[in-house]
């Protein structure tokens, strides 16, 4: 369970940190596949290829940029 705390009054601050902490945990991943619904198995494969190809790539970019 993730827990954002306001301070000051300041509620914009607060929701858009409580954003980024449900985007780096999968929650919204999540939520948006059990929107969807039932998906074949093929398919399956095809969107994990897809982003594992996407995440290797910005991997690779990460590394160049850091030498």
């Amino acid at each position: 369970m993730l827990k954002v705390t306001v301070r000051n009054n300041n509620l914009d601050g607060a929701l858009r940190t409580l954003k980024q902490k449900t985007l780096k945990s999968g929650i919204q991943k999540k939520v948006r596949e059990r929107e969807e619904g039932y998906m074949k198995p093929g398919v399956k494969r095809r969107m994990a290829k897809k982003e594992a190809i996407k995440n290797s790539h910005r991997n690779e970019r990460r590394d160049r940029e850091r030498y």
